[in-house]
This record gives structure tokens, sequence and C-alpha cells, in this order.
């Protein structure tokens, strides 16, 4: 049977929530969600993800970065990029010291969420990285000139490898070459999916399916399941 469990963990000294899901078996490889800038860790993709992980026997942690949600923080001044990773890391470590999980560990980042992921795998080992619309620069994309919103991982990209990259080829908020150029400097194995007429949200049904499917596909092989 499938479980779920509210976690409450500390990133820099600020309380964020989340919830962990965990497949009826031992020891579960571990996936760990990123929101976007505005979203929150009840994303439809998130929870539609989690339960096809746990159904593949991999655990799924979601949670609500600072300023987010049920998250403590202010989010016009306590969201960068930076930060998030810190919650990422933090996320990660609190959920290892549960000791209910492997090594393993795979993440998945929508949009901002996205740009997290790329930033965090390029220093840490992970065993597997999807992202859907993400971004690696900043630039005329994000424009909240009065936050910490400025970044540019061009350098990082090369660092990747085990990546799977999602994009609409309409998407009205992240070009699509973002998605290309994530693509072309990644190391292998990587893998990119253009969703044909596919938007920033996901919002096609569709769309979705198909993407948790091919997701936990991809973490599955990632993980030697």
């Amino acid at each position: 049977m499938k479980t779920t469990i509210p976690v409450t963990f500390q990133s820099d000294g600020l309380a964020l929530k989340g919830v962990l899901h965990l497949p009826d078996i031992e020891q579960p490889p571990l996936v760990i969600g990123c929101h976007g800038l505005l979203s929150t860790g009840d994303s439809p993709k998130q929870i539609a993800l989690a339960d096809r992980c746990n159904d593949a026997g991999i655990a799924y942690f979601r949670f609500d970065h600072r300023g987010c949600g049920a998250s403590q923080g202010v989010f016009e001044t306590d969201t960068s990029l930076q930060a998030r990773c810190n919650d990422l890391l933090s996320a990660l470590q609190t959920i290892q010291a549960m000791d209910m999980t492997t090594e393993k560990i795979g993440v998945f980042g929508s949009s901002m969420g996205g740009a997290v992921c790329l930033a965090f795998a390029s220093v840490h080992p992970v065993a597997s990285v999807i992202t859907f619309a993400a971004l690696y620069q900043s630039s005329g994309i994000i424009n909240r000139p009065q936050m910490d919103l400025r970044f540019d991982l061009t350098e990082s990209l090369s660092k990747l490898h085990h990546i799977l990259i999602f994009h609409g080829d309409r998407d009205e908020v992240v070009p699509v070459s973002q998605a290309k150029t994530i693509y072309e400097r990644a190391r292998f194995p990587k893998k990119i999916i253009l969703q044909k007429g596919g938007d920033h949200r996901m919002s096609d049904g569709a769309h979705q399916a198909s993407f948790v499917r091919d997701a936990v596909r991809w973490y599955v092989e990632s993980f030697g399941l």
C-alpha cells in the first residue's frame, strides 16, 4: 500500500513543508520535485508523477519552496536561484536522514524548478534529471527587477547527464530554444521531447499523461530498476 507522510524541514532557518510519497517496498530510490516560480508542490504534474513513481517502486518528495504554499518565508525577498538550490539540498538531506530510501537520487523541476535542478545536478551527484519548460538563462524571461532572479547556467550545462528534457513547442513563457540548448550542451545519456502545441503549463491532458509515462520510464532506466 502506498503511504504519504507530511514532512517539515529547515532550510536557512525557515520551516518548509512537503509530502513524501512512499511505495510499498523497502528502501526505494528517491525523486525530489521542484515547482515553478509561482507554483507549489501541489501542482497536478507533481502529484500525478509522484503517484506513478510509487507504482514503479520509486519514492517521491514534493515540497513548497520558501515563500510559497505552506512554507515559511517572504516570496519577494527570500526567492533566488541559490536559495531554492539550498531548499532542494535541505530536502534531500532531510529525506536521507529518515533512512527510508536508497542513495539513488533523481530530481524533477518545472520552469524555475527546472533551473534549480540544472544548477543542483551540475554540482551534486544525482542519478537522473528531468525538466519541463526549464530555463537556463533568466534574462528576458523573468521580469522581476525587484527580486534576485538573474542567472545564467550556460557553463553548467556540460556537466549534466542522464537528463530528459520536456518542453512545449508553443511555450509562451520560456522559448523552446532554451530546451534545445540544454540538450545540445548536456552529455549522454540525454533525450529531448518537444510536445507539439504544448504550452508553459502543460494544460493538455494528453501531454501530461505522456509526460508522466515517459518520465517514470526514464527514472526506472536511470535507476536500473
